[in-house]
């Protein structure tokens, strides 16, 4: 299976169909990357369960083939499927492209380009804010009879990774393979910057979230999504103080979309051939490049170090080739994405830097971080968002989700 793209109503349409060899091998080829983790995109998939609609739930575990028959236990949960997209990544080497997007030129912390002057690296649409708009109109296409279930299967599972992705900020550079190809100590690891974000931040908030939160909270909505995994505390901390509390208020800013041109001129058609035009992605209703504007900024503001290319930092990679500076981290558990079918055995050794390389697990990086709740917000975000397009699109006929030209804020009821 592969991917395969036609326009309608400015839009690219995602269809499925055999895949053709030359496309096997040169999709092959492409930087391998993860966003969150299994766990990071898990807990995007339980914030979002949390936030369905009552009638959503139904027809998602239809769609997944899977209903439980215990009444104390949801029908069927989305965390199991979130990480789905990355594992069957080697048997679908052309949906690689669809986990990341980079902006031409684009070089954070120096200035980031989103896109950049001459637009995206690789095929304008083939890029993961293609992916969110394509699954998307698969599942509407679903709800109105126009595809099967079996595509709707496929499409699900990459919709709920595809919208984590999106909200991870090396995602969204294409800067040294989105951070892959730079080197950095966290606590006494050696990895890269990526899998900071990947991976190590992620694992640091769950280890230290509050005792408190190991108790269940006053809301049978929350608790009823929960699983009884080792990151159940962390979702209910994003929940209580996050979602409940210090961003509550801007829940709806978080779904809103500019009103865009309704029918562009010939001349805008033309030109968006050869320049990134928001609608070839966004419309009123869903806009991921609108939401990902402020995510991909983060990486000039804070997720890449300025130190990287100073002295005596910059000189992490001497020794490693520049065709396998992505496998400079394997035999890392946090660097498992690379493989070396394309390298010789020593290409992919890691060998020692002959500089100092940067630590990130300090007051100044990952205590800025976790102090302001950046990576909580992110999967906040990402999750609320997953919801409120799920709504949308199964949301019996008579909700006020069901269809309306805007996403709505989905609500969390609280056990008094």
């Amino acid at each position: 299976m592969t991917v395969v793209f036609r326009t309608s109503n400015n839009h690219v349409t995602l269809l499925l169909c055999r895949v053709l060899v030359a496309c096997w091998k040169a999709f092959a080829r492409l930087p391998i990357s993860r966003a969150w983790g299994a766990a990071g995109h898990e807990i995007v998939a339980t914030i979002a369960q949390i936030h369905l609609h009552p009638t959503v739930l139904p027809t998602v575990c239809d769609i997944l083939n899977f209903t439980s028959t215990n009444p104390d236990k949801p029908q069927c949960h989305l965390a199991p499927i979130a990480a789905w997209a990355d594992r069957i990544r080697y048997r679908m080497p052309w949906s690689g492209p669809l986990h990341y997007i980079g902006g031409v030129g684009d070089h954070p912390p120096d200035h980031c380009k989103f896109p950049g002057s001459r637009g995206w690296d690789g095929h304008s649409m083939l890029n993961v804010l293609g992916a969110v708009r394509n699954t998307t109109g698969l599942l509407e296409q679903y709800v109105h009879g126009e595809s099967s279930i079996t595509t709707a299967n496929e499409a699900l599972k990459f919709l709920v990774h595809f919208v984590g992705d999106m909200h991870m900020p090396l995602h969204l550079t294409g800067r040294d393979r989105g951070g892959n190809s730079d080197k950095v100590k966290f606590g006494g690891r050696t990895t890269n910057l990526h899998a900071v974000w990947d991976n190590f931040l992620v694992a640091k908030a769950i280890r230290e979230t509050p005792r408190n939160y190991s108790a269940p909270l006053p809301s049978h909505q929350i608790e009823f999504a929960l699983r009884g995994t080792i990151y159940d505390p962390y979702v209910r901390r994003i929940m209580w103080e996050g979602i409940l509390s210090q961003w509550s208020s801007d829940l709806s800013g978080w779904l809103a979309c500019p009103t865009l041109v309704a029918s562009p001129s010939i001349w805008q058609k033309v030109l968006s051939a050869f320049t990134f035009d928001p609608s070839d992605t966004d419309d009123n209703t869903l806009c991921p490049y609108h939401w990902a504007q402020p995510i991909h900024a983060l990486n000039c503001e804070l997720v890449w170090p300025p130190e990287l290319d100073e002295p005596p930092y910059n000189g992490g990679l001497s020794g490693i080739s520049s065709d396998s500076a992505a496998f400079a981290g394997v035999g890392l558990d946090e660097d498992r994405d690379y493989d070396c079918d394309d390298s010789t055995e020593e290409d992919c050794m890691l060998r020692g830097p002959p500089h100092p390389l940067l630590q990130l697990d300090t007051p100044k990086y990952a205590g800025v971080i976790k102090d302001d709740l950046v990576v909580e917000k992110l999967l906040a975000q990402a999750g609320i968002r997953l919801a409120a397009v799920l709504n949308w699109l199964f949301a019996d006929d008579g909700d006020d989700f069901a269809g309306a030209r805007k996403l709505r804020t989905p609500k969390v009821a609280i056990d008094m």
